[in-house]
């Protein structure tokens, strides 16, 4: 079976985030940095961040979340093509629609910001998609599930980084309302995985069955 791997890209800004919120922890400020603010902050006043400033994190962020975000149409576009199972069509529109109006919002927050977002994926990300491109049938169906599993476990985990770490607050607004739909995909792909097993363990014949007990 074709599995997904972990995305060095992503996987990069997720296992940075603890560093990166220690930095910025106002309860343990840096020296010569009262307000506890990442090196670099703009301040409109002493220890006052500009309006719509973003620190280290929401840079993280907005690279992580937007790389994350295209992947999940583009695989979806792929899934409504290539899979086999209703459930799992079902679950690529659902990632087609829900992450095309979280994508359109990102940008426009992103440009108010005045920083430039990746436009297109990451090689990790076009390796999972020629994998995906190279499958058929119930493997296709396995793997895209399997993957949105993983890619959504590591949103969320990203998500709630920025909620945490993140200065901008509109960006911080953004990964608040989008948490909760990002954990329901990752229900509905474990739900889907789940069924997947089960039938696959029902469509097999009780001799050998027996034999794998």
């Amino acid at each position: 079976m074709i599995r997904f791997v972990a995305v060095a890209s992503l996987a990069t800004a997720l296992l940075a985030p603890p560093a990166l919120a220690q930095s910025t922890n106002p309860a343990s400020p840096a020296p010569g940095n009262p307000g506890g603010m990442s090196p670099g902050t703009k301040q409109s006043a002493p220890g006052v961040p500009a309006p719509r400033q973003t620190n280290q994190p929401d840079r993280a962020f907005i690279h992580a979340a937007t790389i994350s975000g295209l992947a999940e149409v583009e695989f979806g576009k792929l899934a409504a093509q290539k899979a086999s199972g209703r459930a799992v069509k079902e679950f690529a529109q659902h990632m087609i629609r829900d992450h095309s109006a979280a994508n359109d919002r990102l940008a426009a927050l992103v440009r108010t910001v005045g920083i430039a977002p990746p436009d297109r994926l990451d090689e990790e990300h076009k390796a999972m998609h020629v994998r995906l491109q190279q499958s058929d049938g119930a493997q296709f169906d396995h793997a895209y599930i399997q993957g949105q599993i993983i890619e959504h476990q590591k949103a969320a985990q990203l998500l709630q980084y920025e909620i945490g770490s993140g200065e901008n607050a509109e960006l911080k607004d953004f990964a608040s309302d989008i948490l909760p739909t990002v954990l329901g995909h990752l229900r509905m792909a474990q739900a889907i995985a789940m069924e997947m097993a089960q039938q696959a363990q029902a469509d097999v014949p009780p001799t050998d069955r027996e034999k794998r007990k």
